[in-house]
């Protein structure tokens, strides 16, 4: 007999900021925020303790990667330039980014539930979903012992939805945020769903939520009550029939147990606006770190990539992309920048610029014939870095 769905989405609270307190404890319960370069690293003192970089001290045009609950409350979030926090935060905490350690403390917490429950669908660095279905445990039991098992691999803490969808898992682990364990079910909608905004629908983002405010639905429950006419109207017969479905709680997504990554890039953003000719010479070298950290991101996965391509961002924050399909797949840097280059010629390079990224897709194994490198792939996560 068939078990019913029972999915799991597992959420690692405020993940890179709860590493930097896994090795700066003295900083738990103090807003801190997480991004710019090596140089703002705490500097030990005589008496054993350390000194801290604040938000107030930075001075360049890095963005942060993320901050700990105590500085969201300020108002300072992930993504935000880092000169907007300080005048948000300016005594907050500010710590660099330390990639490998958060890749490290992934590889453990998902080695862990994935002993208990192997059925795991990869969804970034700090977020996945698990199948839980034929699992005989009860499922309060069976979600404590993934929590124990993922705060004793890594010393963290993680929120947990689990719910017959991952539509509703993904919901329900946002609920109890931080350190929460949420179960929902189809009986839960109108008391527990509904009420909330549209945006907490995983796929509906700012445009689509300013679009459904100006037609007055704000909450899920007034979406799931909405005319259909009046959302085909505005969104289309298939997005308003998605629209239709997920309001309703409706998800028919499996979890997807193996995929392949689509692609993989490097960028970075530019302390100071850069020119192609006057800053030829430095433009030059942080295209080739790119290049080169791409080649190995490439190379220690396993994959080689056949589309090779590059992201300009100028100073007034237009965007451009180029693209080059290659003869043949390649992993090395020398290929990869030779590439990148050809795409940088087709694009104006008269205007100063802020960002430079560069992007492989296309992956396959060496070897692999295109055709059967697959469509439906997943997407590895980014590493925002400055070389």
């Amino acid at each position: 007999m068939t078990s019913l769905p029972r999915i799991a989405h597992v959420d690692m609270d405020a993940f890179y900021a709860s590493v930097e307190l896994l090795r700066y404890p003295e900083l738990r319960g103090l807003p801190v925020a997480i991004g710019g370069r090596r140089e703002h690293e705490p500097v030990p003192l005589p008496d054993s303790t350390r000194r801290f970089a604040r938000l107030r001290d930075y001075t360049g045009r890095g963005v942060l990667t993320t901050a700990t609950y105590e500085a969201r409350a300020l108002g300072v979030s992930s993504g935000m330039g880092i000169m907007k926090a300080a005048l948000l935060a300016p005594d907050a905490v500010l710590l660099p980014v330390d990639f490998d350690a958060y890749r490290d403390h992934s590889r453990r917490f998902k080695e862990a539930i994935a002993k208990i429950a192997p059925r795991i669908e990869n969804r970034g660095i700090d977020e996945i979903f698990i199948d839980l279905s034929e699992l005989p445990e009860e499922t309060l039991a069976l979600a404590r012992r993934i929590k124990a098992a993922v705060r004793d691999a890594t010393g963290l803490s993680c929120s947990i939805g689990i719910a017959p969808n991952k539509l509703l898992a993904k919901i329900g682990s946002d609920l109890e945020k931080p350190d929460g364990l949420t179960i929902l079910g189809m009986a839960d909608l109108p008391g527990r769903i509904w009420p909330l905004p549209v945006r907490r629908i995983n796929g509906i983002g700012p445009k689509a939520g300013e679009r459904l405010a100006a037609l007055g639905i704000t909450t899920i429950g007034e979406l799931a009550q909405a005319d259909t006419t009046l959302l085909r109207e505005h969104f289309g017969a298939n997005q308003a029939a998605w629209l239709g479905e997920v309001a309703h709680g409706i998800d028919q997504r499996a979890v997807i147990t193996s995929s392949a990554p689509k692609s993989v890039s490097r960028e970075t953003t530019f302390e100071r606006d850069l020119h192609a000719r006057a800053d030829r010479a430095a433009l030059t070298e942080i295209l080739t770190t790119l290049c080169t950290r791409l080649a190995e991101d490439l190379q220690r996965k396993g994959w080689a990539a056949r589309t090779v391509g590059i992201k300009l961002r100028y100073a007034d924050f237009s965007t451009v992309t180029r693209d080059l399909t290659l003869a043949a797949p390649v992993a090395d840097a020398g290929a990869i920048r030779s590439a990148a280059t050809a795409c940088l010629r087709r694009v104006p390079l008269d205007r100063r610029l802020r960002l430079l990224g560069v992007r492989a897709g296309a992956l396959q194994r060496p070897g692999q014939d295109a055709a059967d490198a697959g469509e439906d792939q997943g997407e590895l996560p980014l590493d925002w870095d400055s070389p």
